[in-house]
C-alpha cells in the first residue's frame, strides 16, 4: 500500500471518529441500508479524495458542506473529477441537513432512483419503511 493511500485511509478513519452534527444525522438515515435498501459508506477515499458518503451501487456521492465550502474551487475540481469517473455528486449545506432531513433524503433517493430503479421507500422517523411523497 502506498504512502499516499495509507495517509488517506488514516485521515478517513479520523474523520469517521469525529463527524459533524450534520454528517452524524445524515448517517443515522443512510447506514444499514435504511435508504431504499442501498449500502452507503462514509468518509471513503476515492482516487486521492475523501468523500463524505458514497453508494457504489448507484455511484452517488453525498457531501455535507459547511460555510468553508462556499464557492470553493477545490470542491469544483473534485466534483468534476468524480463526475468524470461516473459519479453523481450531491452537495447539501449542513443547515439544510439539520433543518430539513426529510427533504434531503428525498433528493438523495430521487438521484439514486434515476441511476438504479426501482428502489425501496424512505424509512420513517422510527426506522420502519414507509412510502414517500415521491413514490406517488
Amino acid at each position: 500500500m502506498g504512502v499516499v493511500l495509507s495517509n488517506l485511509i488514516s485521515r478517513a478513519k479520523a474523520l469517521r471518529k469525529r463527524p459533524t452534527d450534520a454528517e452524524q444525522l445524515l448517517w443515522k438515515y443512510l447506514r444499514l441500508k435504511q435508504l431504499a435498501g442501498l449500502k452507503f459508506r462514509r468518509q471513503v477515499p476515492i482516487d486521492g479524495y475523501i468523500v463524505d458518503f458514497v453508494c457504489y451501487e448507484t455511484k452517488v456521492v453525498i457531501e455535507a458542506d459547511g460555510g468553508q465550502h462556499d464557492q470553493c474551487e477545490a470542491d469544483a475540481e473534485r466534483d468534476a473529477f468524480l463526475r468524470s469517473q461516473g459519479f453523481v455528486v450531491l452537495r447539501f449545506w449542513n443547515t439544510d441537513i439539520l433543518n430539513n432531513i426529510r427533504g434531503v433524503l428525498t433528493e438523495i433517493q430521487f438521484a439514486c432512483r434515476e441511476r438504479h430503479p426501482p428502489l425501496n421507500p424512505l424509512p420513517s422517523r422510527e426506522g420502519k419503511m414507509q412510502n414517500s411523497e415521491c413514490d406517488s
